[in-house]
């Protein structure tokens, strides 16, 4: 496991720099947007603080629960997530339900607050990735030099590709791609006056799923409920709520910049 600094009794991993990284950028993007639609600062820091720590824990748990027979023999091996193992489904679900609980308490739109949390989702996700790759995990199968380099990727790539001696597909790259691809979507988007509240949200679910679904097909290391890769199995279920949640909004939800419109009319 590579480490950015190590003094021995201590060290910092590359996959727990990339995670963190991520982490704050999708705070820093959620608190400025939250902001410009009049959410109250503290209370959204708040749930972001409470959203981040249940998201962890939810992502830690979920891959402990489809790696039972390990984790039951290595308990304290749970803690350890530094080495890796961070489904980012169940950080996901986790998320959802916090967010959920928490709109509820205080009275918020949950479908508004989804529609900016999303945009800093999933740029924390193309970041994430990367920590996948400085850990050697989330490739896909067996390939060859040669077909690596017909794909004209960087040396250092090619190079972090090869992992016990033999070359992987390097499916980590293509989520981080994909995912920072949706977000330069939404972020030109956003402010188009004819999107609706939920249509970012529908948007991340149908656009994450789609590529989801397909890259874990060519993964090696999926979670496996039975013949299946679970992954797959929540792609499509979330693919079916996007589906949903776009239809929803379509019929109830308002246009943003009404709604902003009406907040500086307010001030």
């Amino acid at each position: 496991m590579k480490s950015v600094i190590d003094l021995g009794f201590v060290s910092i991993h590359i996959y727990s720099l990339c995670i963190l990284i991520g982490v704050l950028l999708s705070f820093y993007l959620i608190l400025k947007e939250s902001e410009k639609h009049g959410f109250d600062k503290e209370k959204i820091s708040d749930l972001l603080f409470y959203t981040i720590i249940f998201g962890i824990i939810g992502a830690r748990l979920y891959y402990c629960l489809f790696n039972l027979d390990y984790y039951l023999s290595n308990p304290f091996s749970v803690l350890k997530i530094w080495e890796g193992g961070l489904a980012i489904h169940g950080g996901i679900i986790a998320g959802l339900i916090t967010i959920f609980v928490y709109a509820k308490r205080h009275k918020l739109n949950v479908l508004w607050l989804l529609d900016f949390i999303v945009v800093g989702l999933i740029i924390a996700q193309a970041i994430g990735r990367w920590g996948n790759f400085f850990n050697g995990e989330a490739h896909g199968s067996l390939t060859t030099l040669s077909h690596l380099k017909g794909m004209n990727l960087p040396s250092f790539i090619i190079k972090g590709m090869k992992i016990d001696g033999v070359y992987y597909i390097p499916t980590f790259l293509y989520e981080s791609l994909w995912c920072l691809l949706g977000f330069i979507i939404m972020i030109l988007v956003r402010h188009k006056k004819n999107i609706k509240i939920g249509y970012l949200t529908g948007f991340y679910f149908i656009w994450y799923s789609l590529e989801r679904f397909f890259v874990e097909g060519m993964r090696t290391d999926s979670l496996m409920l039975g013949l299946f890769k679970i992954a797959q199995i929540i792609s499509i279920i979330m693919f079916i709520c996007g589906i949903v949640i776009f239809i929803y909004s379509f019929i109830n939800s308002s246009n943003y910049n009404k709604k902003l419109e009406r907040n500086d009319k307010n001030d």
